[in-house]
């Protein structure tokens, strides 16, 4: 009897990672039923973090929290045993945004914070976060000030929230968040290495994928930059310049020079999470995806991911995809021996949107049929495909 574990992440706008999960194992189990098929769904840090920390077992722990924009949003953790898990995304991002409507002076991550003090309110003493799809460019202000922190200006009022009003930060204090936090590890989940200011910094990276012009870049990057100097004299050491400090709009830099974070690669951290080592052990394939290969795939996404994982196992990885960009090379080299697409079977956009698991489950028959002991073969299968890759 053949084994397969799927572990694929969302396609973004249209299906969870559970949702793609459960049709390509439809898909299977339609052109093999005697397959014994498991899902687990992944995420990279971004949003779906707290659905695959679910999916694995977590309980979710649901509550109402700040918006980027300060209006209230229900959103939720996952917890399992003193361990939560925590999604920027879903709180403090851009998805939270009213309306869609871009703010990027004034946005803030205070929403996150609130979640992460609710936790260890609750006796949480190990706090993963995920700072994926951030609103904002407060450099992890808001977040501070909901775990204690007091941001004061000349005239000892609090500074207000975003990125604009770090500016005015005159005086910092942290004493109740020290001691809200004592003993707490927090571990980020953390694909990117920018430092917090300057050319690949966070105003000027990721501030224009907020919103922000030119003029606002450089408004953002200037305050960033004394938002730096005033809490390094706060706590008497210097992390600007720190890898990741500039992740999730200076979020980064605020967890690791406050609250001690330990930053780590997104799907190597929900990997471990979801319990992959033991999930593949034993397995003849591993299907892996999203909505979109190209890449960015290949830079600590969740396919890529999960393909090293799978290769240092000794298990052959195939993937799922809405659309694939990436040349057969390059699949090769990430551990990928086949992308199968929707578009290839779909040439409509919309419709792989609207029929996304339907189609899903064409691409699991032909899975099955190409890679599992008694189909017709990889070969057969991709003579069927253009630009298939055996």
């Amino acid at each position: 009897m053949a084994r397969v574990l799927i572990a694929s992440d969302k396609f973004k706008g249209s299906l969870t990672a559970a949702q793609v999960g459960a049709a390509v194992r439809a898909g299977i189990r339609r052109a093999r039923p005697d397959a014994e098929v498991s899902v687990v769904p992944v995420a990279d840090g971004g949003d779906g973090t707290v659905a695959a920390a679910l999916a694995a077992g977590f309980d979710a722990v649901p509550l109402t929290a700040s918006g980027p924009t300060g209006e209230p949003v229900l959103t939720a953790y996952a917890r399992r045993d003193d361990l939560a898990v925590i999604e920027m995304a879903d709180v403090s991002g851009l998805v939270r945004l009213p309306g869609g409507q871009l703010h990027p002076m004034t946005a803030t991550s205070r929403g996150t914070g609130e979640v992460i003090a609710a936790a260890v309110a609750a006796g949480c003493r190990r706090i993963v976060l995920g700072i994926g799809g951030s609103a904002g460019t407060d450099g992890g202000a808001g977040l501070l000030e909901a775990l204690g922190a007091r941001l004061l200006d000349a005239d000892g009022n609090p500074v207000g929230d975003g990125g604009a009003a770090l500016t005015r930060v005159a005086s910092i204090d942290l004493t109740s968040l020290r001691e809200l936090m004592d003993g707490v590890e927090v571990t980020v989940a953390c694909d990117v290495d920018n430092p917090l200011t300057g050319p690949t910094g966070a105003a000027a990276v990721y501030g224009p994928q907020k919103g922000a012009d030119p003029a606002q870049v450089a408004e953002l990057d200037a305050a960033l930059g004394q938002w730096a100097d005033r809490l390094t004299a706060a706590i008497g050491s210097e992390r600007r310049e720190a890898a990741g400090a500039g992740a999730a709009g200076g979020v980064g830099f605020a967890a690791l020079a406050v609250l001690g974070a330990r930053l780590r690669p997104g799907i190597e951290l929900m990997l471990e999470l979801v319990g992959f080592d033991a999930e593949v052990a034993g397995v003849d394939l591993v299907v892996t995806g999203e909505g979109k290969l190209d890449e960015q795939t290949l830079h600590g996404k969740a396919p890529a991911g999960v393909a090293a994982a799978a290769r240092a196992a000794g298990v052959p990885v195939v993937a799922v995809c809405g659309r694939n960009t990436l040349p057969d090379n390059r699949l090769h080299e990430a551990g990928i021996s086949v992308a199968y697409s929707l578009i290839e079977i779909e040439p409509d956009e919309q419709r792989c949107l609207s029929a996304g698991a339907m189609l899903l489950q064409q691409l699991g028959v032909r899975v099955a049929e190409a890679h599992l002991p008694g189909g017709p073969g990889v070969a057969a299968t991709v003579s069927e495909r253009a630009g298939g890759v055996a």
